[in-house]
């Protein structure tokens, strides 16, 4: 990552909250795609040695992404997003929880905001994720940094191969 580029990461334990926002060296038009097309969130969603797969995608209000992320011993552990907004280019919002294979959320989830905008070429992402309960917020918080950095830095990666075509 270009050490230029801006990365805040904030957790709120009161609120149930984290908050990040990270900009990448790329037009909006791209970062969106990014984020929004299955064949490219399947190249950088989840830290690596982990692999996402995404089993279904309709992105459209009140369509759905149903994924998995694969371990490098092949265990899958599911997930639900559905998409209850969506403004193109600018912001979307989806609903997530972990689920089982068969698509069957296990409740409670988080509500995710993600906003995008772009400036002399370089975007950035907006992103509060808001959890249901304490629980589930306490059972992700620690370890949910580490992995959404790492993936992030693929999206990098990503980000400047697609735009060296």
């Amino acid at each position: 990552m270009n050490s230029d580029l801006v990365f805040d990461f904030s957790v709120n334990r009161e609120d149930k909250t984290v908050h990040i926002l990270r900009e990448f060296n790329a037009g909006i038009d791209l970062v969106w795609d990014a984020w929004t097309t299955p064949e490219l969130l399947d190249q950088w969603w989840g830290p690596k040695p982990m692999v996402a797969k995404t089993k279904v995608m309709n992105f459209e209000v009140g369509g759905r992404r149903f994924f998995a992320m694969i371990n490098p011993d092949g265990q899958e552990r599911w997930f639900l997003q559905k998409f209850t907004s969506i403004r193109p280019k600018t912001n979307f919002k989806t609903y997530n929880a972990f689920a089982d294979k068969d698509e069957n959320p296990e409740l409670p989830g988080s509500d995710w905001d993600l906003s995008f905008s772009e400036q002399n070429g370089t975007t950035k992402v907006n992103i509060t994720i808001t959890n249901e309960s304490r629980e589930r917020f306490e059972g992700i918080a620690d370890g949910f940094r580490e992995g959404f950095t790492l993936g992030l830095q693929q999206l990098d990666e990503l980000l400047l191969t697609l735009s060296q075509k």
